[in-house]
């Protein structure tokens, strides 16, 4: 999947303009995007919608005009794009209550290493896990996590011919799985199309 370029991006004013409709489809295609681990875990598979339209608000909020930290925004995001041989995935550990999260995050140390796509009857796909910086210690984890999953092949090919897909957490404090829906299949199979 091809990496974004500043010419791939609106200006201030021009975004400010289409916002409201970019939000809008921005939000529709992380639908088919976003798996559901439980009440607390979400994923949201990213790809080059995704995170442009994340950079886009980026530089919305920050008020961020100048070529170079442009430049800055895109080297940060576009490590997030999927390769054609692997997903990337930003990790939400969600507990509204803030004394449930604070406790929860501590007991949840280590979670991003217990994450692992299911591709038919494969071997499970581990999550690498925060290759830019370490986002726990310790003590606790982080709420955010970035995650890439690497297939084989044989694994996209597997995928393909209609194997069933899951992604499931395994942790002490914490499991669940899920099947991916016809809409998730679709949509994060297309990364692998590249």
């Amino acid at each position: 999947m091809q990496k974004l370029v500043h010419t791939d991006l609106l200006s201030l004013e021009q975004y400010a303009r289409q916002r409201a409709d970019l939000r809008a489809r921005a939000i529709a295609h992380k639908r088919a995007r976003s798996v559901h681990l439980g009440p607390h875990l979400t994923l949201l598979f990213e790809d080059r919608t995704t995170v442009q339209y994340q950079v886009q608000e980026m530089l919305r909020i920050e008020r961020i005009f100048e070529p170079e930290a442009i430049e800055e925004e895109l080297g940060a995001y576009n490590p997030l794009i999927p390769d054609g041989s692997n997903l990337k995935a930003t990790l939400l550990i969600e507990y509204p209550d803030i004394d449930e999260r604070r406790r929860a995050l501590e007991n949840l140390r280590g979670i991003e290493h217990q994450i692992e796509l299911l591709v038919g009857d494969s071997a499970a796909v581990i999550a690498l896990a925060d290759e830019d910086l370490p986002r726990s210690n310790d003590a606790k984890t982080s709420a955010v996590h970035f995650l890439r999953f690497e297939l084989s092949p044989a694994q996209i090919a597997a995928w393909r011919g209609g194997a069933r897909i899951g992604v499931r957490v395994r942790h002490p404090f914490y499991a669940a799985e899920v099947t991916l829906d016809a809409a998730q299949r679709a949509s994060l199979g297309a990364d692998l199309d590249h």
